[in-house]
């Protein structure tokens, strides 16, 4: 071959985007790299992740490549890939988030699925559940989705969060089974008692630990869900009076809590009148996770 012919660039194909891509995310520390780059690539070609696979030979048009490209600089910057296509998957089911609410964590589920159990054992035809610190709605959704007799109550400090939640509860349809409500904890709500479960995600970081949280923990999720003050049970401390006041006899309370600060949330809520505190749920990794308790008839 002659030394003065030019030398053809390999083509751009969905495969070779992919394999360049999980490489660069690699080296920027994603802990994911390969499902970070196919979740950008598909949300940027919109179609599902899975049709990528029967597509690696397709070449990428420049416009793709343009939009894929820009995706990829801010994930390496730190922003989660949840933010950059704008929704996360919970409870099987598909939730819009923004930056003005937490990404769904699978540990999260856990309150689900007891809440689920729960409302079984409190056979009830027509629960009254709250959702205090909703966020993006996902508490409040689920139980309106598997609990379609429930009326549910969603309350948040964030008139950011609730649009959030309010527009997921649309997309379920279970709009109409949900009352948003702006307060801080249950101050917007009347202090009698009404509800047979009470599901909270409070912030529960302690201030300090803030600084210590994952570059895209701290840098891109809202701070106003995360820092619990100086214990990080700050705010569970005001929530818990106010919850038993508005829970029926033989009503549950869960509340997720940080694995560093369950013994705190533990005596707080033992020591709350008119309260029995039940065993602490543990995730997968055995770490305690859904601090319970359950309002006495007599409290």
């Amino acid at each position: 071959m002659s030394t003065d012919e030019p030398t053809t660039e390999p083509a751009w194909t969905l495969g070779r985007l992919l394999t360049w891509t999980a490489d660069f995310l690699k080296e920027k520390g994603a802990d994911s790299p390969r499902l970070d780059a196919e979740v950008l690539l598909a949300h940027a070609r919109g179609c599902q992740r899975i049709e990528l696979y029967t597509a690696f030979e397709e070449e990428a048009p420049e416009a793709l490549r343009e939009s894929f490209r820009d995706l990829v600089r801010r994930r390496a910057a730190g922003m989660p890939v949840a933010y950059l296509v704008g929704s996360r998957e919970f409870f099987s089911l598909s939730f819009d988030v923004t930056t003005d609410v937490l990404i769904p964590r699978p540990e999260t589920e856990l309150m689900v699925v007891r809440a689920l159990d729960l409302a079984k054992e409190l056979e009830d035809g027509r629960l009254k559940i709250a959702d205090v610190g909703t966020g993006s709605g996902i508490l409040a959704i689920c139980c309106a989705k598997y609990l379609p007799t429930s009326s549910i109550t969603a309350l948040d400090i964030s008139p950011a969060a609730l649009e959030v939640a309010k527009s997921n509860a649309v997309k379920h349809e279970v709009n109409t089974q949900i009352e948003f409500i702006a307060s801080d904890l249950f101050a917007a709500r009347p202090a009698k008692p009404e509800f047979d479960l009470i599901l909270s995600n409070p912030p529960y970081v302690a201030s300090e630990e803030m600084a210590t949280l994952d570059r895209e923990v701290r840098s891109y999720e809202p701070r106003l869900a995360l820092d619990g003050g100086v214990h990080g049970t700050e705010i569970i401390e005001r929530f818990i009076p106010q919850a038993v006041e508005r829970l029926r006899p033989g009503g549950w309370l869960l509340m997720e809590v940080g694995p560093g600060n369950s013994q705190r949330v533990e005596q707080l809520l033992a020591a709350a009148p008119g309260m029995t505190l039940r065993k602490t749920i543990s995730d997968l990794a055995g770490l305690p996770r859904v601090v319970q308790g359950q309002r006495i008839a007599d409290g």
